[in-house]
């Protein structure tokens, strides 16, 4: 029986979870030896269609990229959404809240009739995705522990608790007592509560949790000063694709 075959597929997005790949370094080597990387564009030059785990960043931007992500899932045994642009949408979604020739006309101006333009989504709005490693950028370390999983057949170990929990652990002070908001109630832990930790407020990045209580959260923002329209803001940033999917 042969290696488990690995291609890394990317849509609409900066690659910069990729990059987090590339830089689990010596790591990467150990992982490699167990696997069989048969496509990766970012790192290598070969190319196959033969794949039992697709690892797919960027969310869908465009008409032709549907059929070609499709393509990708029935191929691949097992679909992964890489980050938050692949798992929920995350900053392209942004420009769901205008019209597309709007979008085009300010991206490329007068070349706008060249290009075309879809509202942004996340690749489970498209086809059936098995598993997602969340975050903007991810995690590499996570990544390697849900590749990990994968290859042992076990559950990934992706946390279902917010970051206020990392955040405790870290024995920050709580944004809020700060004066300051935080979406750190209603998103998905596993990144350490970095951000709240140097003193910025989560936005958010990785996701909800699994049947967050956003009506108690919205209020608690209201509490703090938040208009509705900001609030909505708050979590436009990564995750607009489910108020306008509504």
């Amino acid at each position: 029986m042969g290696k488990p075959r690995i291609a890394i597929f990317d849509f609409g997005c900066c690659e910069g979870c990729q990059l987090q790949i590339v830089n689990l370094e010596e790591a990467l080597l150990d992982l490699v030896g167990l696997v069989d990387v048969v496509s990766w564009r970012e790192a290598m030059t070969g190319h196959s269609d033969e794949y039992d785990i697709a690892i797919v960043e960027g969310s869908i931007t465009r008409e032709e990229e549907i059929g070609r992500l499709k393509t990708i899932r029935s191929n691949a045994k097992i679909l992964v959404a890489l980050g938050t642009c692949a798992h929920i949408g995350g900053i392209n979604c942004l420009k769901n809240f205008f019209e597309m020739d709007e979008v085009l006309q300010y991206v490329y101006g007068q070349d706008a009739k060249h290009f075309d333009t879809i509202p942004a989504r996340p690749l489970d709005a498209v086809v059936p995705v098995d598993y997602a490693v969340p975050g903007c950028p991810i995690d590499r370390g996570e990544f390697l522990e849900v590749t990990k999983a994968l290859l042992l057949g076990t559950q990934p170990p992706i946390p279902n608790y917010p970051v206020c929990v990392e955040c405790r652990m870290q024995e920050n002070v709580c944004l809020f007592d700060k004066g300051m908001t935080c979406l750190g109630p209603v998103t998905r832990a596993g990144c350490g509560a970095i951000c709240p930790a140097y003193g910025n407020k989560c936005e958010g990045c990785r996701g909800l949790v699994d049947d967050p209580n956003l009506d108690s959260h919205k209020q608690v923002l209201e509490e703090h000063g938040l208009s509705v329209e900001q609030m909505l803001n708050s979590f436009r940033i990564f995750d607009g694709y489910m108020e306008v999917a509504k």
